[in-house]
């Protein structure tokens, strides 16, 4: 029996939601807004408005999407 190697995408098994939680802890949500400059991040931001303006938006989603895989690359890795 083979075992398949481990995905290199760190978006692989990750929901949005982890992806907005992850980012809005690390960078906040001011700096997410410079970074991807859309509304939900900078007025009135929330994890809920985000996803709903993400999941609609394929332009923005991509964009924050590239973001987290940024932050993960620069994250040590476990051994």
């Amino acid at each position: 029996m083979t075992t398949s190697p481990s995905s290199k995408d760190p978006l692989h098994g990750v929901t949005l939601e982890k992806i907005l939680t992850e980012l809005s802890a690390h960078y906040g949500w001011e700096e997410m807004g410079r970074r991807v400059p859309v509304k939900c991040f900078t007025l009135n931001p929330s994890i809920k408005s985000s996803l709903t303006f993400l999941r609609k938006t394929p332009w923005a989603r991509a964009k924050v999407e590239e973001l987290y895989r940024r932050f993960r690359l620069r994250q040590p890795q476990p051994e």
